[in-house]
């Protein structure tokens, strides 16, 4: 098994360091981890250093870092727009993204989405989002966290989208079939994942401005599932799987 990664505000230099805090407690508290063994520290930035253990006391390690660097960000970068779906289904969708690969996710208030982020309801809805993302880049290895991005309107989406390398908008009644999609090969590519009652037709009019819909297949994803499943497809055809 690959060392497990704890997660750091800042890398540490080659030499003694203090792991402590909620990484500490469960590095020394909950994994146990023994005076001997190795791990990796992250800032979530591409940072990572390779580390053994010294020694071990509640909530806390005392370690020995061995080596640091710095790995490039993924090119092109992955980038998931996800409808918000009803009950804990976005949660799963974020923390199957993450472990897949995606590099951000955007929220996006679409007009037939049952749920609505407001106030401060919205604001703990995201705040999951992003506990989730960051526990799933940790359980996935990651070098780079995934970034949860604010809530989008349709409008704001299309503003955000401006900037992309290319923009795919899944839709169950495209003839386009992802696998056969060319591929920008730099910069970000944006997946569009819809509601459980489908992108409207006014939102698909304006983001037919950025791209071709495409398919997955014959059968119709749940709006959780979709996006997994497209960015699983994109991997594979970028070579990294």
């Amino acid at each position: 098994m690959s060392d497990p990664v704890f997660l750091v505000d800042a890398l540490p230099a080659v030499g003694a360091y203090l792991l402590d805090g909620p990484e500490g407690h469960h590095a020394a508290d909950v994994q146990r981890l023994q005076p001997g063994e190795t791990l990796l520290l992250a800032d979530g930035a591409g940072g990572v250093a390779s580390a053994r253990v010294a020694g071990a006391e509640r909530g806390l390690l005392h370690l020995e870092v061995l080596d640091n660097r710095t790995l490039p960000a993924p090119d092109p970068k992955l980038t998931v727009v996800q409808a918000l779906p009803k009950g804990d289904r976005g949660e799963r969708a974020v923390q199957m993204l993450t472990e897949i690969g995606v590099d951000e996710v955007i929220p996006w208030a679409a007009s037939r989405s049952i749920v609505q982020w407001k106030g401060p309801r919205g604001d703990k809805a995201r705040a999951k989002w992003e506990a989730t993302a960051r526990e799933a880049s940790k359980q996935a290895r990651r070098a780079h966290l995934a970034h949860v991005a604010g809530l989008h309107t349709t409008k704001q989406l299309v503003q955000r989208l401006r900037t992309a390398a290319q923009v795919l908008v899944l839709h169950e009644e495209a003839d386009l079939p992802l696998s056969k999609t060319d591929l920008a090969a730099a910069g970000e590519i944006v997946l569009v994942i819809g509601p459980e009652g489908s992108i409207s037709p006014d939102e698909l009019a304006a983001l037919a401005e950025f791209g071709e819909p495409v398919r997955l297949g014959d059968t119709v994803l749940r709006t959780s599932t979709a996006g997994p499943a497209a960015l699983a497809v994109l991997q594979a055809r970028l070579g990294r799987w």
